[in-house]
């Protein structure tokens, strides 16, 4: 049993020779000689198929619809030093696009079933598996790829790309820049991006091209339901933690048929008390496991994007009426609080109250924060202002959410840290007074 800090290394059990003649003749046809597509500078050569077969080491992110392919693809193509981070287990809902898994697997872990399969599959492939994030800052990976469904996710990868950047007198040195490409799909759309930490655009300086996650107001649920969701919500958030159907602190299973039966049953109760259709089984489990849509082609097809440089650097795909795709070029933001190295500027008056500013850091389209902790220098001292995370000082800090900002001791031009769940380092924001 490998140690819960230490990679580990999933061998095959194939016995076959990892090379003979012609193996790689396909791939040798794009990396040894030129063509209309490839980058002005790109230069045919014989040393590249090496480095990827001999030295190249990639992490990928994601083993579920996208990583499964993501997989597959590098390892047919000649990379063999990889390495794949997933926490999650096999459910029997992933079988139909995750085509690494089988129904035996259900209840295993993502990671270390592709790792046997790929490994077993294609001679000379060996997959690594990582347990911990913060192991990642101790490798030193050429290419970081993401197969993602949690855009929190996406957003700490990047800011850990971003605080391994090494700058000397101001200057990036670009042999600290990991690349990164990102990939997402939902349904019949999908995207793919390439990312270079510190040169172009980052995951936050496009923040708002990944929408909020949608989250109904109480009170619409509670009172003024319009939606068969806002009926399943108000099951699921009400009367699941009142009538308790299957025992104290039994806590509602996605995955469970008699959970989401008995859901169902009183998400279609409340909508006919308020003529509301469309409660269906299928809507109650997706709501309730909040099930992101997924097609397999779609998965194929972004999994597949080869990242020329000339994709300059953001390719979106949509085969929801025909077949559509285009790209454009992500523009970095001058005042991103991820990668723009200043303080981002927060307009408050001095009367405003702390929840206002908490609002705005959660609910801003361009920095969608989920959990803020704040702090800042007041008279000299170290002063938490508010920390959700830990239940203690929450509760001792609560008091603040309710005092302006001037009652804080906060003045124009105060420097304020803000630490969250969606990115490794500490950022700062500048509090600028408005009249």
């Amino acid at each position: 049993m490998a140690d819960a800090d230490e990679p580990m290394v999933v061998d095959g059990g194939s016995g076959r020779t990892c090379e003979w003649d012609g193996r790689w003749n396909h791939i040798k046809k794009f990396l040894e000689r030129s063509g209309p597509f490839t980058h002005p500078d790109f230069e045919p050569s014989t040393e590249s198929l090496q480095f990827m077969l001999e030295t190249c080491k990639i992490l990928v992110i994601g083993a579920g619809g996208l990583g499964c392919e993501l997989l597959k693809d590098l390892a047919l193509s000649g990379f063999r030093n990889i390495h794949v981070v997933d926490m999650d287990t096999i459910d029997v809902s992933n079988l139909n696009r995750q085509f690494l898994f089988r129904p035996t697997d259900v209840g295993r872990p993502k990671a270390n079933v592709a790792a046997d399969f790929v490994n077993n599959r294609i001679p000379g492939c060996y997959i690594i598996l990582e347990f911990i994030y913060p192991s990642f800052i101790h490798l030193e990976f050429h290419i970081i790829v993401c197969g993602l469904d949690s855009i929190v996710a996406r957003r700490w990868m990047n800011g850990m790309l971003l605080s391994l950047l090494v700058f000397e007198d101001g200057v990036l040195d670009p042999s600290s820049i990991i690349p990164l490409i990102d990939g997402g799909t939902e349904g019949f759309k999908g995207n793919a991006r390439v990312i270079l930490p510190g040169m172009t655009a980052c995951i936050d300086c496009t923040l708002e091209l990944y929408p909020p996650q949608i989250n109904f107001p109480m009170c619409t649920i509670a009172s003024m339901p319009r939606l068969p969701e806002h009926c399943i919500e108000y099951v699921r958030m009400l009367l699941w933690p009142k009538e308790t159907p299957f025992g104290d602190g039994v806590v509602l299973d996605g995955d469970d048929p008699e959970h989401i039966q008995w859901v169902y049953q009183r998400s279609l109760e409340r909508a006919a008390d308020f003529n509301i259709t469309g409660v269906t089984y299928r809507l109650t489990q997706g709501v309730v496991k909040r099930i992101i849509p997924a097609v397999a082609s779609t998965n194929a097809v972004i999994a597949g994007k080869s990242a020329y440089i000339p994709l300059n650097n953001y390719m979106v795909f949509n085969d929801v009426d025909g077949l559509y795709t285009y790209t454009f070029e992500a523009e970095r933001k001058e005042n991103c609080s991820a990668c723009s190295q200043v303080p981002l500027d927060l307009h408050f008056s001095p009367s405003s109250k702390l929840q206002e500013m908490l609002d705005h850091l959660t609910e801003s389209a361009s920095l969608q924060m989920k959990s803020p902790a704040l702090t800042a220098t007041v008279e000299g001292k170290n002063k938490t202002l508010y920390l959700q995370s830990v239940a203690s000082i929450e509760q001792r800090t609560r008091p603040n959410l309710s005092k302006t900002l001037k009652e804080l001791g906060l003045s124009d031009g105060q420097e304020l840290a803000v630490a969250d769940a969606t990115t490794p380092q500490t950022m700062l924001f500048r509090l600028c007074f408005t009249s």
